[in-house]
Parts: structure tokens; C-alpha cells; sequence
């Protein structure tokens, strides 16, 4: 709340970027085995902060006809194993954008797929895999900053079909 309290008083936002996540346990259990309190955790954080977020700024991006981005993941529409807790979650933070994309036509709303990149959390996906070969996250800022600006229709949007067309 304080942090929408504090971009009004600057003027207001009109962009919201919500780029929470977190994977959940690991190694990532199959599902049967899955603690039901580690993934309420992971929803917490992947599927209710975020729409949490957007339900407060929405006000002041209605106003400004904002757009709200949503980092997902390819989790969220492909089945690994293992991947149930984090790619579920990722699936219902899409939904949720894919609805809210509906009900806010004034708003572009976009849930976007990184790709792989060089992070703690894919680190901790794969422990003990070299992840040293994947783009580092600030690769991927051109990219984001082209969607911005030239703010396509609401939708799905893998990051990698951007980069190719990002100038």
C-alpha cells in the first residue's frame, strides 16, 4: 500500500512490473509429495502479492491508461516433472493476467516468459547443474523496454521473440 501511496504522490505510475517469484523447494518434489504449507508459500508469493499489487495501483493506472507486466515462466504452460508447485502458481498468476487483460481493456496487460536466465532461483532448480551458459538477467532489459514503448496488444508475450525484433 505504501509503495501506490507514494508513486501517486509522485505523480502516479503507469506502469506496474510484477516480477515476484519464488520456486518453492529444492530439489522441487513431484507433486504427491508436495507440503502443502511450502506451496501456499509459493502462491503467496507468485499468484496473491503480485494481484494483491494490481488491485491497488489499479486505480491510478485506469487513470493514466497504464500497463501492468506480469514475469511468468514456460512452467506455467508446459508439464515437468517436478515443476508442479512453481509452474502452477506461474499458470494462475497467467490466468489471472489473461482475465484482468479482459476486464481492463483500456490497460495493456502483458504475462511475460524471460526465458532461462542466470539466476539464484534457476540455480536452485538445478542445483549442482553449471548454469553459466545462460544470459544474464540485464540481457533481457532491451527487451522489456521495447515492449514498453511500443506496447503491443494484451497478451502472452515470450521475451526471446522480442529480443530478435528489440532494436
Amino acid at each position: 500500500m505504501a509503495l501506490v501511496a507514494a508513486a501517486d504522490r509522485l505523480g502516479g505510475a503507469d506502469l506496474l512490473v510484477n516480477n515476484a517469484g519464488i520456486l518453492g523447494p529444492s530439489p522441487q518434489p513431484r507433486l504427491a509429495d508436495y507440503p502443502l504449507d511450502a506451496l501456499r508459500e509459493v502462491y503467496e508469493v507468485n499468484v496473491f502479492a503480485p494481484l494483491a499489487l494490481t488491485q491497488l495501483a489499479l486505480p491510478g493506472l485506469r487513470a493514466r491508461k497504464g500497463a501492468v507486466v506480469t514475469v511468468t515462466s514456460d512452467a506455467a504452460i508446459e508439464g515437468y516433472a517436478g515443476w508442479g508447485g512453481y509452474g502452477s502458481a506461474k499458470a494462475a498468476a497467467e490466468q489471472a493476467s489473461r482475465v484482468l487483460a479482459e476486464e481492463e481493456p483500456a490497460l495493456r496487460v502483458w504475462w511475460v516468459d524471460p526465458g532461462d536466465l542466470r539466476t539464484r532461483m534457476h540455480q536452485e532448480a538445478f542445483p549442482g547443474e553449471d548454469i553459466s551458459d545462460r544470459p544474464e538477467p540485464e540481457t533481457v532489459v532491451p527487451a522489456f523496454r521495447h515492449l514498453v514503448q511500443t506496447r503491443p496488444p494484451s497478451g502472452r508475450i515470450r521475451l526471446g521473440d522480442l529480443l530478435v525484433t528489440a532494436p
